[in-house]
């Protein structure tokens, strides 16, 4: 399997017809078609559905999609880092972020560290924890900013400066507005937004005993979109402090949790994974500004 199929395939996916793929590509169709057939037998599944005027992804091929993306992307960091190995001014490195305010120390010490490498190229990604592991497991990013305790036996870690803080993001009209801070008790019979990730751990050590008590009435991997939720009145969001607008226009307000709750980051590596001379550059100083 070459790359070059993997890039027709998805030029294929991406416009849902042969012909129009096949002019992008500067190939004729014929060609194009007998290069994905010979791709479906050397897989022995079939990656389309051919109708009259368009063509569809099959199980298979919405499955070889995702990873020949992947694949791709894989190819084109490795090629990269070859490039890069001899330029002592920069090269590219690539992040993977959760969410927190902490994120501002990072594009701090960045745009420093931009001005010793003026050639340095940054790549960023954001999801939540398990998002941008899954990115570091797979070798499409050189770092993971996570809010998770980090298995130390496959990571490299170095803790961020502080922690984050949980808050209640509630609607100025709820009757929870309010209070000064919010216990688990307080909670129980609201509609409650949070991350499953956080749900299933930062949230039952939290609310203790309470914790069967409390109802999740949605899961949301990026915090901005569930306070949308909050502004209409469904439910009350457990997230970290100073991600959400709570300003006086917002319609919100953040409330603290009481017992306290907090969450470290950390910056992650792979131990065995090889860092390119940019990237070992970066932790280098990284390291030393966190002494």
């Amino acid at each position: 399997m070459e790359l070059k199929t993997l890039q027709n395939f998805l030029a294929i996916a991406r416009e849902g017809n042969m012909t129009k793929a096949a002019g992008i590509l500067h190939v004729s169709q014929p060609a194009l078609s007998r290069q994905i057939k010979s791709l479906e037998d050397e897989l022995g599944q079939k990656l389309f559905i051919r109708h009259s005027f368009h063509i569809e992804l099959t199980e298979a091929g919405v499955f070889l999609c995702n990873q020949a993306q992947d694949i791709l992307s894989m190819a084109d960091k490795i090629a990269e880092s070859f490039h890069s190995m001899n330029d002592i001014t920069g090269g590219d490195l690539y992040f993977g972020l959760a969410e927190s305010y902490q994120i501002g120390f990072l594009a701090e010490f960045i745009k420093e560290f931009k001005i010793k490498y003026p050639n340095l190229k940054y790549h960023i990604t954001s999801g939540d924890s398990e998002q941008v592991l899954e990115k570091l497991e797979k070798g499409l990013l050189d770092f993971a900013a996570i809010v998770e305790s980090p298995d130390y036996n496959k990571y490299y870690v170095a803790p961020f400066p502080a922690s984050d803080k949980w808050v209640a993001i509630v609607s100025t009209a709820d009757e929870l507005a309010a209070k000064a801070f919010l216990t688990p008790t307080d909670l129980i019979g609201k509609p409650l937004f949070c991350s499953e990730q956080a749900w299933e751990k930062d949230i039952p050590r939290w609310a203790g005993s309470t914790f069967s008590k409390l109802h999740l009435e949605g899961s949301f991997r990026l915090a901005y979109n569930a306070s949308l939720f909050v502004q209409k009145g469904l439910g009350c969001l457990l997230t970290f402090d100073r991600l959400i607008d709570t300003g006086k226009d917002s319609g919100l307000i953040a409330i603290p949790l009481k017992p306290y709750l907090t969450s470290p980051m950390f910056l992650v590596w792979k131990k065995q994974q090889m860092l390119s001379p940019i990237a070992e550059r970066f932790i280098a100083d990284f390291q030393r500004g966190l002494v």
